[in-house]
């Protein structure tokens, strides 16, 4: 479903819910500021590629961004890969875990400046189900950025546990 050229869409089919097992991951943590969420994001993939190739762990996964808490003005996130094993800790880069049980699901295609919206759209299906929302959420980024892309080629499912 388009909507009318500006660059962001969802999926024409609607949220949905799946059964996640956790997954074990490599990943970096940080409180950061809004305006610092890029260069996070950055350092944090050099970071995670360069422990992740030196202790010869395989991604199995797409990178993601796990966010905890009510977004704002400062950020409690992970930045990271689901992996084929644990991570030894080094140069910022740590084990982590995907949560699992029964996750709401939603794609976002376009770019990352209309993630927000699609959000706002997941949390309200939740709502209308009467399913209570888990504390923390994570974006996985299906499609690579890179800087001479077209960012209506992105694509990014949102995903939010159900506190159960």
């Amino acid at each position: 479903m388009s909507n009318s050229g500006s660059g962001n869409e969802v999926d024409g089919a609607e949220p949905e819910l799946t059964q996640l097992e956790p997954a074990t991951t490599a990943v970096v943590r940080g409180v950061v500021p809004l305006a610092e969420l890029r260069n996070f994001f950055d350092a944090s993939f050099g970071a995670l590629g360069r422990t992740i190739g030196a202790q010869r762990i395989t991604p199995l996964s797409p990178a993601f961004g796990l966010y905890r808490g009510s977004p704002g003005d400062v950020l409690d996130l992970e930045v990271g890969f689901v992996t084929d094993r644990e991570v030894r800790p080094e140069a910022g880069v740590v084990a982590g875990t995907l949560p699992g049980g029964r996750v709401a699901r939603l794609t976002h295609h376009g770019s990352f400046d209309g993630l927000g919206a699609s959000w706002e759209r997941l949390h309200a299906w939740m709502r209308a189900q009467g399913l209570p929302t888990g504390d923390a959420r994570w974006e996985t980024y299906v499609t690579q950025p890179t800087p001479d892309m077209d960012p209506d080629e992105l694509r990014t499912v949102l995903n939010w546990p159900v506190a159960d």
